[in-house]
C-alpha cells in the first residue's frame, strides 16, 4: 500500500467573466489528494494521511477518495473550512491559482495525530505540496518520513506554490532537508525555475541526488521527462497530444510511476536503489502516457490502468 500525505481541496474553475459574474464549478482537488486518486484509479493500493474537514466540500473529497478506492484508515475530520482554490487557466491551458486557506482542515494535521505505527502493507509513502511548507502539517510530515525512512520508499514532489509557502528560500531549505528521508523526488521544470532560478535541470537534478534520493525526476510539459539515477541522465519524449488543460497532470505523472514501479515489485528500498535504465525508462514512460491523458480532459481526472495501456499501443 502507498500511503499519501498532504493536502485535500476544492478547485474552484472559473470560466470567462459574464454580466452576471463568473461561471464556475468546483470539483476536488489537491496534488497529494489526486496523487492517492490517480493510484487508486490505476489499481493499486492507497490509503490518504490528512485532516479533511466537516463541512459539506470535507464529506464530498471524503467520498471521491472512496470511489476511487483509497482507504480511510488514515484520515481524521476536524470543524476547520475546507481549502478554496480559485483556478483560471491560460489560452494554452496552463493553470493559474489563488488559495483562499486561513486556519483551514487541510493544514490541521499535528506531530501528536500520526498513527504510532505503520503495518508492514505500507511498501512507500509520498507527501509534498504546500503541506511540507504549512503548519502544523509540515512537522507531521517531517516527522513521519524522519520515522519511517529507511524501511519505505519515499517520494516528495515540491509542486512549489508560493502564495501558499509564502518565503520561497525557507521552503526550499526545508525541501532540501527532507531529501535526505527521500528515495525518489518527482517535480517540474517550473519548480526548478521558481526555487533556483535556473534551466539547467540536469546539474538540479544531479544536485538533489547528492543529498539522498536514488531517482530524480523533472518533467518538462511537451518536451518530456528527466531523470537521474546513479551516474546517469535518461530523458524520455512526452506524447503528442491535443491539450484541454494541464491541470492535475504532474500529479497523475507522480501516482503512475509510483503504480508502475509498485506493479514491477521495485517500490522497495533495495530495489530502488538498484534500477536500471530500462527499468527507468518504462516507467517513465508509463507515467508520461498516463499525465498525457489527464491533459485530454478537463481537470485532475486521472486514467485507469486499461486506459494508459490502450494509449500507449495506439502509439506504439
Amino acid at each position: 500500500m502507498i500511503l499519501v500525505c498532504g493536502e485535500a481541496l476544492i478547485d474552484l474553475f472559473i470560466g470567462a467573466p459574464a454580466p452576471t459574474g463568473f461561471p464556475a464549478e468546483a470539483v476536488a482537488g489537491g496534488s497529494p489528494f489526486n496523487v492517492a486518486i490517480g493510484i487508486g484509479r490505476l489499481g493499486r493500493l492507497a490509503a490518504f494521511l490528512s485532516t479533511l474537514s466537516d463541512d459539506v466540500f470535507g464529506t464530498f473529497l471524503a467520498e471521491k477518495l472512496a470511489e476511487s478506492g483509497v482507504s480511510a484508515a488514515y484520515l481524521q475530520r476536524c470543524p476547520n473550512y475546507t481549502t478554496l482554490s480559485v483556478v483560471a487557466t491560460n489560452a494554452s491551458g496552463q493553470p493559474r491559482y489563488s488559495f483562499y486557506a486561513p486556519n483551514s482542515a487541510d493544514r490541521a494535521l499535528a506531530p501528536e495525530m500520526l498513527p504510532a505505527r505503520l503495518p508492514p502493507d505500507v511498501n512507500a509513502i509520498a507527501a509534498g505540496s504546500y503541506a511540507l511548507g504549512v503548519e502544523p502539517i509540515a512537522s507531521a510530515i517531517e516527522a513521519l518520513l524522519r520515522r519511517e525512512a529507511g524501511s519505505r520508499v519515499i517520494s516528495l514532489d515540491p509542486n512549489v506554490r508560493p502564495r501558499v509557502v509564502g518565503d520561497l528560500k525557507a521552503y526550499r531549505d526545508r525541501f532540501e532537508g527532507l531529501l535526505a528521508y527521500a528515495d525518489i523526488v518527482k517535480a517540474s521544470d517550473e519548480d526548478i525555475e521558481l526555487l533556483y532560478a535556473t534551466r539547467d535541470l540536469a546539474s538540479a537534478a544531479r544536485a538533489w541526488l547528492a543529498l539522498g534520493p536514488k531517482l530524480v525526476i523533472i518533467t518538462r510539459g511537451e518536451k518530456g521527462p528527466l531523470a537521474a539515477f546513479g551516474d546517469r541522465i535518461v530523458e524520455r519524449p512526452a506524447p503528442r497530444i491535443d491539450v484541454v488543460d494541464t491541470v492535475g497532470a504532474g500529479d497523475t505523472f507522480h501516482a503512475g510511476l509510483l503504480s508502475w514501479l509498485d506493479a514491477n515489485d521495485l517500490l522497495t528500498p533495495g530495489a530502488m536503489a538498484g534500477l536500471t535504465e530500462g527499468q527507468v525508462t518504462e516507467a517513465l514512460d508509463f507515467a508520461a502516457a498516463a499525465a498525457a491523458i489527464v491533459c485530454t480532459r478537463r481537470g485532475a481526472n486521472p486514467p485507469s490502468w486499461a486506459e494508459v495501456e490502450q494509449f500507449m499501443a495506439s502509439r506504439a
